[in-house]
């Protein structure tokens, strides 16, 4: 089915990091079937294989690059041969990111670093980057890829919920330093859906049940519940919206999640 014309991203051009797997590779095909072209990027190119062939499959351009987020080079070149290739980027999905799961006291230096490096100091510098040419074409979408941990605390997550705050914060402030040259800046806030990084926990049946009861909506999230939030955000229809994070989470952050663990029960 054809999307309505206010999100209709037939001509535009998107960049997506993270897309080998996961939410970016959800990302990158959605962006695809609404019209778009789409520069997908990951640490190894090997790895993006899957994501292009189902973009080609759909009539549309994919294009991969290497782009590790935490190296100032690697973000400067790949944003370079996107640009080149297939011309100025409209869309920049901001998707890359890790987590390292542990309690507060066994967090370390390293740890930090990592975390933060790839989920804050890396999402900034790619958009910086996409944004010089962005503002000389005078428009442009950014959507930076959060969580619920943007705005609710969990125990074991010290360092990813610190990430994620400051990735809300860093939407606000990017939206207003590239507003008045037409490019606005967003900010996407999944909740609990089934990744690479959490997939362990939703093996087990109690934890899922668990979850559920937490979430107004009674279920962890599919998918699919993303696209209609990114392709708003992508396109015409959020002309006039910058600055925000949209929460899509069942409802979970509405809710005391104190008590909900970090790991599975048991």
């Amino acid at each position: 089915m054809s999307p309505p014309s206010a999100f209709d991203l037939t001509g535009k051009i998107a960049l997506v990091t993270g897309a080998s797997r996961g939410l970016g590779q959800h990302f990158a095909i959605a962006l695809a079937r609404a019209g778009a072209d789409v520069a997908i990027t990951s640490r190894t190119l090997d790895s993006l294989a899957d994501t292009a062939r189902e973009i080609s499959a759909l009539g549309r351009c994919a294009l991969p690059l290497a782009l590790d987020v935490r190296a100032h080079a690697s973000i400067q070149a790949a944003v370079a041969a996107a640009h080149a290739h297939l011309g100025c980027i409209d869309i920049l999905v901001n998707n890359a990111g890790c987590n390292i799961r542990k309690p507060a006291l066994d967090v370390a230096w390293d740890d930090w670093n990592t975390i933060l490096e790839t989920n804050l100091r890396g999402p900034f510098f790619v958009a910086q980057a996409v944004a010089r040419h962005m503002i000389a074409a005078g428009r442009g979408r950014i959507i930076n890829i959060g969580s619920v941990t943007c705005v609710a605390g969990y125990a074991g997550l010290a360092p990813y919920g610190a990430s994620r705050g400051g990735i809300k914060q860093l939407t606000m402030s990017l939206a207003a330093d590239w507003g008045p040259h037409g490019v606005t800046v967003n900010c996407l806030a999944p909740g609990w859906f089934k990744t690479a990084q959490n997939a362990v926990m939703y093996d087990n049946a109690e934890w899922v049940k668990y979850l559920s009861e937490k979430i107004p909506l009674r279920r962890p999230g599919k998918l699919e519940d993303l696209t209609g939030a990114l392709l708003f955000l992508s396109s015409d229809a959020s002309a006039y919206v910058t600055g925000q994070t949209l929460l899509v989470d069942g409802g979970i952050s509405v809710n005391d999640t104190r008590a909900l663990p970090a790991k599975p029960p048991g």
